[in-house]
């Protein structure tokens, strides 16, 4: 379910201040954020951050087509290893 029109997009106010120093300055340096449900800005394109997915930071570089997403989605949670059995086994030993 996305957010009320009326209330905007939902973006974290200490991250915002960040960003605008950031460009004040003309810091290229990643920014450091927790804030995962914070939607992306016009405004944070072209910067990076590091997005905490809930063990590590993860480099996250903002181009115009995630302008609407949010933070999160470019910070996966759960590693993909492989399915195991039998059959796998047979496959990786046929490569």
């Amino acid at each position: 379910m996305s957010r009320s029109l009326k209330k905007g997009p939902y973006v974290d106010e200490k991250l915002l201040k960040k960003v605008m120093n950031a460009i004040k300055t003309g810091e290229r340096k990643p920014i450091k954020t927790w804030a995962r449900a914070c939607t992306i800005t016009p405004e944070m394109v072209g910067m990076t951050f590091s997005v905490h997915n809930g063990k590590d930071f993860l480099p996250v570089y903002v181009d115009e087509n995630m302008v609407g997403h949010k933070m999160g989605e470019f910070s996966p949670t759960r590693k993909f290893i492989s399915h195991g059995g039998k059959m796998a086994k047979e496959q990786k030993k046929a490569k």
